[in-house]
């Protein structure tokens, strides 16, 4: 969109790109909406957070949504982008926890961020992320990681992943989502009163404060110095030996938290409308089989201006609500030329493309599976003293003649149950 802005000859602050983000409440206000800074990273990517956000005490609801507006200067809107819902917690008990809260325990295989926070300073607070590859302390960028817990196999270089919650005591992984760097193993503490607690097994719940220990150096811990992150050497308690001596770097608070990704090509068109809403898919329905299949679509935001794309072939495509599109799977030729049956499994990606050219990838693809039934023979044979032969020629053209047939049974029908 920038380089059709600037191929016209507009200024630079025409196709800057501008952003806003507030909470979706019914009622917006300028106050209520944070302007976003973009900065240009290294890696080309634009950049840009919203640290002084927030939902106040007077709000009363138990979820919200962040809402993302975007533009190129004052000419044209990209488009607005919702998060997923988020859910509001409150300060976690100093209690043991149980299953009771589940919702707020940290599962394995779920997305956290850490953040160390000086004597409850905003103004202190450092995230832990990773910056071209190596992990560091940012005052103003987090990074989501998963974190994984593993069984203790020390005699084994892969680690054998385990699910459930986590509780203290588990060797757990945190894996860079984006990158896939990650950190040794480490046994997650407890953390009261600058002490890591090493009897307590109890789970992670959200907003615990806790201290991750090197599964290989028992007395090192992960730690941050400024911005960069260190092993700290911790002293066991003099008074109590189960448990460890932390420094203020040492303490991390653990965060549950949810990466939202939209991807969108314009190709060789020039979009002068939003991008959004979004089109979302959530499911894929076939319905017959063979020449006469046809796909239902489930998902959010469709509209009548959408086509689905079998790979790089457009199937034709029936609008049914903004939950459901219905469209024609088209015939295995389209994808391997002369090939009366399938032979193979083909899968080809599914993308949802609008009318203006605006391309919107999916994650889903469709498969075509192998036909139990070999394709007919030719047959040859001779009576009353002739003979007659069909060729592979005409066996072509009357299998041409068959799934035209067919093709256009398929089209009739899809017609025809729309109207009905």
């Amino acid at each position: 969109m920038q380089d059709h802005l600037k191929a016209a000859g507009y200024g630079d602050s025409v196709y800057r790109l501008c952003g806003y983000m507030c909470l979706d409440s019914s009622s917006q206000s300028q106050s209520d909406t944070f302007k976003l800074i973009f900065d240009e990273q290294p890696n080309s990517r634009m950049f840009a957070c919203a640290k002084s956000l927030f939902i106040s005490d007077q709000d009363k609801r138990k979820h919200f949504c962040l809402l993302l507006r975007l533009s190129l200067g004052n000419r044209q809107e990209v488009g607005s982008f919702k998060s997923k819902m988020i859910k509001v917690i409150s300060k976690p008990s100093q209690k043991r926890q149980s299953m009771k809260n589940a919702d707020l325990c940290i599962s394995s295989c779920s997305r956290v961020a850490l953040f160390n926070r000086l004597r409850s300073q905003t103004v202190s607070t450092r995230y832990l992320s990773v910056d071209r590859g190596a992990f560091i302390a940012s005052a103003r960028q987090w990074t989501a990681f998963t974190i994984t817990m593993v069984e203790d196999q020390r005699d084994q270089d892969d680690f054998v992943l385990s699910e459930g919650f986590i509780c203290y005591g588990c060797v757990v992984q945190l894996v860079c989502t984006e990158s896939g760097v990650a950190l040794p193993p480490m046994v997650i503490r407890k953390v009261n009163k600058q002490h890591a607690i090493l009897d307590v097994d109890e789970p992670v719940s959200q907003l615990h404060k806790c201290a991750f220990q090197f599964r290989d150096s028992p007395h090192a811990y992960l730690c941050l110095s400024n911005d960069t992150i260190i092993q700290h050497h911790a002293p066991s308690s003099v008074r109590d030996p189960s448990r460890v001596v932390l420094n203020d770097g040492s303490c991390w608070t653990i965060i549950g938290v949810e990466a939202v990704e939209f991807t969108f090509n314009q190709g060789l068109a020039c979009i002068q409308t939003p991008v959004t809403p979004f089109p979302v898919i959530t499911g894929l329905e076939v319905n017959g089989g063979g020449h006469v299949a046809m796909l239902e679509i489930h998902g959010e935001n469709f509209s009548p201006h959408l086509k689905v794309w079998f790979g790089n072939s457009e199937s034709e495509t029936m609008f049914k609500s903004p939950k459901s599109l219905l469209c024609v799977v088209p015939d295995i030729s389209v994808f391997a030329v002369g090939w009366r049956c399938l032979r193979r499994i083909i899968t080809v990606p599914l993308s949802l493309i609008r009318l203006d050219g605006l391309i919107y990838r999916t994650s889903f693809s469709f498969t075509y599976t192998p036909e139990l039934q070999p394709p007919p023979m030719p047959v040859r044979g001779g009576a009353g003293g002739g003979k007659r032969e069909r060729t592979m020629e005409g066996g072509q053209e009357d299998d041409f003649l068959l799934e035209t047939i067919h093709q256009e049974f398929t089209r009739a029908n899809f017609h025809l149950f729309m109207q009905s």
